[in-house]
């Protein structure tokens, strides 16, 4: 089930039932991938159309940040509750480790990251079995030389599933943009997520993600990367939010 929040169709789903359709669609053969939505991500798309066009493209979009289900309740919607790159990634992969056999692929971050989650991967999830990792080169676009590459070495590996983590938007465009050329049946872009799983960035306590607060403690963390989402997306976001309530304006993405 999907709702409309300001142009976008946005999954209304808790986090466990949103693992659960991924892991069905990947043991029926189909071929589906997920992007992340947040009053951040709302207000780049505002910018850049192919990031817009890649939102809409994705076959999951979830209510990644708390002000996507405060607009929901503003609106009438029925999400309830966050469902974060960190959910799918550590849900879907409890769910391949129990029924084993299934193979994933990590593309993006630095090889010291890559290291590091290829070591936990085998201790967290020991019946998921790592088909590989790439390590793109940082920088703002590819050649074709480069994508040719990177989803050579997807596809060779026989991977199910591809974990993304380039960092919005360009994460969320390279999926869109490649996904027919790769032989997975599911890929999400999924950021940070890397780094917090190999602890390299720490998550803010649970308690600061139960009230909705979890960007504090990081704002104080990385200051720098992080001030624009506070104080520059949120207002834009929210902004929108009340004239979508009180005007119906609806926004075309």
């Amino acid at each position: 089930m999907k709702e409309d929040i300001l142009g976008y169709r946005v999954d209304a789903l808790s986090p466990g039932e949103c693992c659960d359709q991924i892991c069905n669609s990947i043991e029926a053969g189909e071929k589906r991938w997920l992007a992340c939505m947040n009053p951040h991500s709302y207000a780049v798309s505002l910018q850049d159309q192919t990031f817009s066009s890649a939102l809409h493209n994705s076959d999951y979009l979830v209510a990644d940040g708390v002000g996507v289900v405060y607009a929901s309740q503003m609106l009438g919607g029925n999400i309830s509750e966050r469902v974060t790159g960190s959910d799918v990634f550590s849900g879907v992969l409890e769910r391949l480790n129990r029924t084993g056999g299934r193979r994933v692929f990590f593309l993006g971050s630095t090889e010291e990251t890559l290291a590091a989650i290829r070591k936990r991967l085998a201790r967290d999830y020991p019946n998921v079995i790592l088909a590989g990792t790439y390590s793109p080169p940082f920088k703002p676009e590819y050649s074709r030389q480069e994508l040719d590459e990177m989803i050579a070495a997807v596809n060779l590996a026989q991977a199910d599933v591809l974990w993304v983590g380039m960092t919005a938007p360009k994460q969320e465009k390279w999926i869109m943009d490649n996904f027919q050329e790769l032989d997975v049946r599911f890929a999400a872009a999924i950021g940070a997520v890397f780094d917090f799983y190999t602890g390299r960035v720490k998550r803010s306590h649970p308690a600061f993600q139960r009230v909705g607060l979890e960007w504090l403690p990081r704002l104080v963390q990385e200051p720098k990367r992080l001030w624009r989402r506070m104080f520059v997306s949120a207002p834009v976001f929210l902004i929108d939010v009340l004239k979508s309530k009180w005007f119906g304006k609806r926004v075309v993405n």
